[in-house]
C-alpha cells in the first residue's frame, strides 16, 4: 500500500470521537454546498474576510507561545470553521432551514446517509486495525 494511503488509513483507524464530529460537520457542509451552491463572489469573499478576522482571533486565543506552524491542521481548522459557518449561513438564508436542517427531506437524507457511511467506514477501519493488532500479538 502506498505511504499516503497507509497514512490516511492509520489516521482514520485511530481517529478520536472529537475529530469524528468535525468530519461529520464537514460532510454536512459539503452536502449543503452541493445542493445550494451560489457562485456569487460576494458570498465567498465575505466568508474569506470573516475567516481571516475570526481565524486570527482564534489563533490568538489558543496560542501558548508556539508558532502556528507547530500544529498546521489546528491552524487550518481555526480559519476554515469561520469560513464554513459564514458561507453556510449565506447559502441557507431564506431557504427555510431550521438550524442546520433543510426543509427538503432528500437533502437531510443525503447528509445523514453520508455521515452514517463515513461512520461505518471508520468503524470498519478501527475494527480491522484492532483485529489485525490482536492477531499479530
Amino acid at each position: 500500500m502506498p505511504a499516503i494511503f497507509l497514512s490516511i488509513h492509520n489516521y482514520f483507524a485511530q481517529i478520536k470521537p472529537g475529530k469524528m464530529v468535525l468530519w461529520f460537520y464537514l460532510i454536512w457542509y459539503v452536502v449543503t454546498v452541493y445542493f445550494h451552491f451560489d457562485p456569487n463572489p460576494k458570498i465567498w469573499i465575505n466568508a474569506f474576510g470573516i475567516s481571516v478576522v475570526i481565524g486570527i482571533a482564534l489563533m490568538l486565543s489558543v496560542s501558548n507561545g508556539q508558532s502556528p506552524l507547530a500544529n498546521p491542521w489546528q491552524t487550518f481548522r481555526l480559519f476554515w470553521m469561520p469560513f464554513a459557518v459564514s458561507s453556510f449561513s449565506s447559502l441557507i438564508k431564506g431557504q427555510g432551514y431550521t438550524v442546520i436542517f433543510s426543509p427538503q427531506a432528500h437533502e437531510v437524507v443525503v447528509a445523514l446517509s453520508a455521515c452514517v457511511l463515513f461512520g461505518l467506514l471508520v468503524a470498519a477501519l478501527k475494527w480491522r486495525n484492532r483485529h489485525s493488532t490482536l492477531t499479530v500479538s
